[in-house]
């Protein structure tokens, strides 16, 4: 049975355990691959007190509970305007779910579930950057590609 819940300080290290398989997925690394001590602890830093909402969904099925979904929703402030007049807007990262569960709805419900907590704290838009497989889930669910963005890697 999965269950999906909000993940609290006690799952960190499964967590980030879970991250760094999404990263390799994601990133084409192998399984090997070793993050840097920086990457390893901003992540744990920004799980344990960065502005946003990580979510999980365990397979309790085994007995111990695994994880094998993930989401997370990162919340920003800017200066408002007019279609934003509260200036509270949130990108949706890293939503991943291990090869042998996908497909069966996983995805969707960490996304809604992170969706309506954004609209609990007044959010009025969530960006995210799509990967090719994850672009279909998400026009179904109703997102639309904005062009009205640049972006530069300092």
């Amino acid at each position: 049975m999965i269950q999906i819940r909000k993940a609290t300080d006690a799952d960190i290290d499964a967590l980030i355990k879970s991250r760094c398989r999404t990263m390799r997925e994601v990133c084409g690394f192998s399984e090997d691959y070793e993050f840097s001590t920086e990457f390893m602890e901003a992540t744990k830093e920004y799980f344990l007190h960065g502005d946003g909402t990580t979510v999980i969904a365990t397979d309790d099925s085994t007995g111990a509970p695994q994880i094998v979904g993930n989401a997370t929703l990162c919340y920003t402030n800017m200066m408002p305007t007019f279609s934003h007049p509260s200036g509270k807007r949130a990108h949706l990262m890293n939503v991943h779910v291990e090869k042998e569960f996908r497909r069966k709805g996983i995805a969707r419900r960490m996304i809604e579930l992170l969706a309506d907590e954004a609209k609990e704290h007044g959010v009025t838009e969530i960006s995210l950057d799509a990967t090719d497989d994850g672009r279909k889930l998400y026009e179904t669910m109703g997102w639309r590609t904005n062009n009205e963005a640049m972006v530069k890697d300092l």
